[in-house]
């Protein structure tokens, strides 16, 4: 009777399998795990439903429950390379090339004549090889110094080579020019000026950057960004022009040092009567950021946005989100509020897109001027003293007030714990309590966590981002938390829709608003991304 029942599991749990494969083909992943789940319950000795589930949760960004189902697969047979060839892409993910490498190295020793294995090992190790390079030539912290503060945007154009004369040369022409006046006493005052005019006329036109004649793009006149140039500038992007670096670098310098006066945590007052909308991530998708603004209306003062994070990465178009945002906000810094992402960060641009998006539209030296300034973006923010918005989520810790995010250091890459660590990666979870992070970065926090921590700070409502819903919105511990995700469709595959928040004030009440992706140019999501990463995808 015993083996009858087992051999009925058996049965039952391969029919489980088959629903979460056809769940997983229609991108339905959460329903893909649910399926797989039962499988397992059925029938936990069975590595390929670990190895499934696993992919299933690497579809999800789930990275550390990938890593556990992996790990199980192969504990359950350690001949099974899937196993270890989930584990890997899981570890490549989250950045962990070295742990990575081992298990193709694993995948490549069990199935020696498999041309994936061999392609995907060696790009693993071109991954490791050029991490230990950069780690060689890598300057200490202490010693970096500004990349924005290099940088003078005003001397960035058109050179005509024929007068250009660096800055030395000039200075030693003008010192010879005195000397001769000195030594051999034949030069009148006045020739002595026009010679130092001349040189110095040289050089100054030599580093007076103009924008070349022939670019027909959007134009900053003078110092200040205005409406109308930020609206050329997205009619330019939208028909995938790109914007003049002169440009680019002034919209970047001038965000970085409104960005660099601002505490960790800040205090946004919404009169009576007037509202501020809040979007969630965005991910590099351009052609539904423009259609948001289209949907609600441009930022201003009388219809501020803030921007819950993650807005590079992922999408093909980071680039344009980017600058879109940051004229904005040198347009009417209290038109648009930033917060920062997991995604704002050295690390995550290195293999998402962003940092290749960079090089390809901008120059190398953009790469560096940005990861500077996500450092300076602000973590999280409070709405009239009663909404409290932060990408990821709460902390490991019980007692955390508002004044111990105010206090946060945030001008560095983000660590691997702490409370910035917690802010930018944590999940809510279903259950009370603490668990640890599917991620692999960060925890999961119950709605008891939820209710303390608005307890304690005297507000009424947390909102995060940081996940991928199938409406753009999820509402969890008993409507204390509500997650807004403003990337639909998200890369491309997931058929989710996205969403925004309206508060108004005084009573702050949210007011999501619901929409679906709009086409855009046919360039593939993780487009500029790791080469090895794309393999995966």
């Amino acid at each position: 009777m015993e083996t009858k029942n087992e051999n009925s599991d058996v049965l039952h749990a391969e029919e489980f399998k088959n629903q979460a494969n056809e769940a997983f083909k229609g991108h339905k992943f959460s329903n893909a795990i649910d399926l797989y789940t039962k499988a397992i319950e059925l029938n936990s000795n069975n590595a390929v439903y670990w190895a499934n589930r696993a992919f299933a949760h690497t579809k999800l960004e789930e990275y550390g429950s990938a890593i556990q189902d992996a790990s199980k697969a192969i504990e359950v047979d350690s001949k099974y390379s899937k196993g270890y060839y989930r584990r890997g892409a899981a570890y490549l993910a989250m950045g962990k090339f070295k742990d990575a490498l081992k298990d193709f190295q694993q995948v490549k020793r069990l199935s020696p004549n498999d041309p994936d294995a061999t392609r995907k090992l060696r790009e693993c190790e071109k991954a490791v090889m050029k991490l230990k390079f950069e780690e060689a030539i890598s300057v200490p912290v202490s010693e970096r110094r500004s990349v924005a503060e290099s940088v003078d945007f005003h001397t960035i154009g058109n050179k005509p080579r024929s007068s250009f004369m660096p800055t030395k040369t000039a200075l030693a022409a003008v010192v010879a020019a005195v000397m001769v006046v000195a030594v051999r006493e034949f030069a009148t005052t006045e020739i002595l000026m026009v010679l130092v005019s001349v040189v110095l006329g040289a050089f100054w036109w030599g580093s007076s950057g103009k924008v070349e004649p022939q670019y027909s793009g959007a134009r900053i006149e003078g110092e200040e960004v205005s409406l109308d140039f930020v609206k050329t500038m997205m009619e330019d992007f939208k028909n995938q022009k790109t914007l003049h670096k002169r440009y680019a670098y002034q919209i970047v310098l001038q965000t970085r040092q409104i960005l660099l006066e601002l505490p960790s945590l800040i205090d946004i007052s919404v009169p009576n009567g007037k509202h501020i909308t809040v979007c969630g991530d965005v991910h590099g998708q351009f052609y539904d950021l423009l259609n948001i603004f289209e949907l609600n209306g441009l930022p201003s003062e009388e219809n501020p946005y803030l921007f819950n994070g993650d807005f590079v990465d992922r999408g093909s178009f980071s680039v344009e989100i980017i600058l879109t945002l940051f004229a904005f906000k040198c347009m009417c810094p209290s038109s648009i509020y930033l917060a920062r992402g997991n995604h704002e960060s050295k690390s995550m641009n290195k293999i998402y897109g962003f940092e290749g998006e960079v090089r390809s539209k901008l120059s190398e030296k953009f790469v560096d001027l940005f990861a500077e300034v996500f450092c300076y973006l602000p973590l999280a923010h409070v709405i009239n003293g009663k909404v409290f918005v932060v990408h990821g989520g709460l902390f490991s810790v019980d007692g955390v007030k508002l004044s111990d995010i105010r206090a946060i250091d945030r001008f560095c890459e983000p660590p691997e714990e702490g409370l910035m660590c917690e802010l930018l990666w944590s999940d809510p979870q279903p259950l009370p309590g603490r668990g640890p992070s599917k991620r692999g970065v960060g925890l999961s926090f119950g709605g008891d966590v939820t209710k303390r921590f608005l307890q304690d700070n005297n507000l009424e409502l947390l909102v995060r981002s940081h996940e991928v819903k199938d409406e753009g919105y999820e509402v969890e511990h008993d409507g204390k938390l509500i997650t807004v995700f403003s990337a639909p469709n998200y890369c491309d595959q997931m058929g989710n829709k996205g969403a925004f928040i309206r508060f108004e004030a005084p009573d702050m009440k949210p007011n999501i608003v619901t929409f679906s992706a709009v086409p855009h140019p046919d360039v593939k999501p993780m487009a500029y991304a790791n080469n090895f990463l794309r393999m995966f995808n």
